[in-house]
């Protein structure tokens, strides 16, 4: 699906239903079991495809219906890497995640099965016929070599099995580079990779904290762009791909500021991507300026509209946004959506399902707005 023809998204997770949750619960608890779980997430599931249809969009996801996290349950789907916990969860502005992270017990390799793939599989099946396109959405590499190395424990883990961090971010890159092609091989034409790695990075306070214990931010810059682009190698060229970038997205709260300067002669310019999807809801994501850094010939979809919180935005100031967008990067080349998903994690953002979906249908008002 060519986004320069729609010009609206979404970025993929949603709310989850009160059903799946009490699910999830109950078979936590072993009050239910997996089969009972899989049939509550594939009714759900089913129900919000339909949804998604009926509401006009062209490009539907399964809600991320099957996922605790955005981003570890991918990771843990993958042979040499383990689910662990850590004595801390991830910080965000006002709150503490749970504690769940992904660690290396053993060399990193796509073992021909993973969740995204059945995932993947049901979601294609539903929408045969439907004239939508079927999105998967998996975690950058990046953001998974960001977490095998985020905090000591995991670090030695990493020492342990790997001599060189040049072979853990080569064996990392072909993982990936194998479960996009499984994907591929099984209908997927539209792959999104979703990455906080950035958003991380080009928070100036998060930075200075970082260069006192000996980090560099080109270093890190030129080793996510690196592993990126290296799981991007040699893909079919009727695949589309396309990254999200944000500063985090849990229970409504934030996790990094700054705006893309930082990053934009990175991964703007020299990610092997064909869209960029960019946060741009408040002021923590900088002015509009760095879109000039991405080729001409890319998308970018201007996350404008919060998922974060449930008041609504007024089409005239998103329209007016747009406009100011539009002095950086062909408008013909510009797209709307929210800034994020409504539900990075189970937890999921605060505000209701009505809510959830008048964001997506002002997305949808706005953009036909604009682009006529």
């Amino acid at each position: 699906m060519d986004m320069t023809n729609l010009h609206y998204d979404i970025v993929g997770s949603f709310l989850r239903p009160t059903s799946l949750k009490a699910a999830r619960a109950d078979f936590a608890a072993g009050k239910v079991s997996l089969y009972e779980l899989r049939e509550v997430e594939n009714r759900e599931i089913a129900d919000l495809v339909e949804k998604e249809i009926s509401a006009g969009l062209k490009v539907v996801t399964d809600g991320e219906f099957r996922r605790s996290y955005w981003h570890l349950d991918t990771f843990w789907g993958f042979d040499g890497i383990a689910h662990t916990t850590q004595k801390q969860g991830y910080l965000f502005h006002d709150e503490e995640t749970r504690k769940d992270s992904a660690q290396i017990n053993g060399k990193i390799r796509f073992a021909g099965d993973h969740p995204d793939l059945e995932a993947f599989k049901f979601l294609r099946n539903l929408t045969k016929g439907k004239g939508v396109t079927p999105r998967q959405s998996i975690p950058a590499p990046a953001q998974c070599y960001a977490e095998l190395v985020r905090g000591e424990e995991n670090i030695a883990a990493v020492q342990k099995y790997y001599s060189s961090e040049e072979e853990l971010l080569t064996d990392l890159a072909q993982a990936y580079h194998d479960l996009i092609l499984a994907l591929y091989d099984v209908g997927c034409r539209d792959v999104k990779l979703d990455d906080c790695t950035w958003g991380m990075v080009v928070d100036d306070d998060f930075w200075a904290t970082m260069v006192k214990q000996g980090f560099k931010r080109e270093d890190l810059e030129e080793k996510y762009l690196q592993v990126n682009n290296a799981a991007l190698q040699d893909l079919p060229a009727d695949l589309r791909i396309s990254t999200h970038i944000c500063r985090g997205n849990y229970h409504s709260t934030w996790a990094a500021k700054g705006g893309y300067a930082p990053v934009a002669d990175y991964v703007f310019a020299k990610e092997n991507v064909a869209a960029f999807y960019l946060e741009f809801d408040d002021e923590r994501s900088g002015g509009f300026e760095p879109l000039a850094k991405v080729p001409a010939d890319k998308e970018v979809v201007l996350g404008l509209v919060t998922s974060k919180k449930p008041e609504l935005e007024k089409e005239a100031d998103l329209q007016a946004r747009i406009k100011q967008a539009s002095q950086y990067h062909d408008l013909d080349h510009l797209a709307l959506s929210t800034q994020c998903g409504f539900a990075s994690t189970e937890e999921g953002n605060q505000l209701t399902e009505t809510q959830e979906w008048a964001k997506i249908n002002l997305v949808e008002k706005t953009a036909k707005d604009i682009w006529k």
